[in-house]
């Protein structure tokens, strides 16, 4: 059993990610393990979380940032290039959640009596909330779309200003950052002037979870990407003072700024302040090369399995797998532990088994 759960754990990693990584997979999971709880314990379990897809968007956006950057600046973009990148991304995110996908497709078709499976193809082309409501059924894929889109759409607008303007490689990819920041953030304005939000849950899914009104999340991370590369020496040394920064945005936007719903800082602003806040622990994390110890492995693994554990923690096994076991102890707050134990039991082993078995396999078939 320990070998068949046993994952070798690579030397070419930056520690100080990892945390970050597996800190904000926790924060996912945590929540929605939230939801075994009445309402009203919830929300005290609520502020043990912080929102662990926005770092997800930045770091997310600085990785492949500074992935494009090298490219760029050792080959000139063509064609060729925007195609070998959305292969190299695709063979890492696609496979695994078309595997989840499909067996959720599956699993509603036989056993749900209003699932239509027409509803569910647009999934396959991540068109489910551009710039609309996500629809409740596999709800966790909202963010898989955002980031499915950035790598789309970014390359894209990042050769044409690159071919209209002659920008050099530099200016083209800041020219582009600061672009889609600005979009993102007006198109929030905009929208917030067009609705009027009744509850947390209008929010959440006119604003949160949208393509068009979250992709500046991850430019974030592109931004920091370009001044790590380009402004090394700022990068590195303010690190302290920007990760000190950082924690402080990120602590005053959970615990202390409070704006009702319809505010222009609720529906337009705190998402740029989370993103910012997170953009400035990474100069110090990524000094962070390496740790020893069992915590370092401990953090490592929840790291390599995050995006196996983001895919079925929700739909899959809480919903699916723990809610439709019978177990029903006399006692019903032991029944609720219990469910709620094997809720990340389950979740951690299948997640495991789905990255060593199916995510590694199919990441390695890109390099062939």
């Amino acid at each position: 059993m320990i070998n068949l759960l046993k994952i070798d754990i690579g030397n070419n990693r930056i520690f100080g990610f990892d945390i970050l990584r597996c800190l904000a997979i926790l924060f996912v999971v945590f929540g929605h393990g939230n939801l075994f709880f009445s309402d009203s314990t919830a929300k005290y379990l609520d502020y043990l979380v912080l929102d662990g897809v926005s770092i997800f968007f930045v770091l997310s956006g600085y990785l492949i940032g500074s992935i494009i950057i090298k490219e760029l600046e050792n080959k000139p973009f063509s064609k060729e290039v925007l195609i070998n990148f959305w292969k190299r991304r695709w063979y890492r995110t696609l496979p695994n959640y078309f595997l989840i996908l499909s067996l959720l497709i599956i699993l509603s078709y036989f056993f749900s009596k209003d699932f239509q499976i027409s509803d569910s193809l647009k999934y396959y082309i991540f068109s489910q909330n551009l710039y609309y409501p996500h629809p409740n059924w596999f709800s966790e894929a909202w963010s898989l779309s955002i980031e499915e889109w950035f790598y789309l759409i970014i390359p894209i607008v990042l050769l044409l200003i690159i071919r209209l303007t002659k920008l050099s490689t530099k200016k083209a990819i800041l020219t582009t950052a600061v672009l889609i920041i600005l979009f993102a953030t007006f198109f929030r304005y905009v929208k917030s002037l067009q609705i009027i939000l009744e509850n947390t849950k209008d929010w959440d899914i006119n604003f949160r979870k949208q393509v068009f009104t979250r992709i500046d999340s991850i430019m974030y991370g592109v931004l920091g990407a370009y001044i790590a590369y380009y402004q090394n020496n700022i990068w590195h040394r303010y690190k302290k003072t920007l990760f000190s920064l950082g924690l402080i945005l990120l602590l005053a936007t959970k615990f202390f700024i409070k704006a009702d719903l319809n505010s222009l800082y609720s529906c337009v602003f705190s998402f740029s302040l989370n993103s910012i806040g997170t953009l400035f622990l990474l100069p110090f994390l990524s000094e962070i090369k390496s740790g020893k110890g069992k915590a370092y492995k401990i953090v490592t693994y929840f790291s390599l399995i995050s995006y196996s554990m983001y895919l079925i923690n929700l739909t899959l096994v809480r919903n699916w797998i723990v809610l439709n076991l019978e177990i029903d102890f006399i006692n019903s707050y032991v029944t609720l532990v219990t469910k709620y134990l094997l809720y990340w039991f389950f979740t951690i082993v299948l997640s495991i088994l789905l990255y060593k078995y199916f995510e590694i396999p199919t990441t390695r078939l890109r390099d062939k």
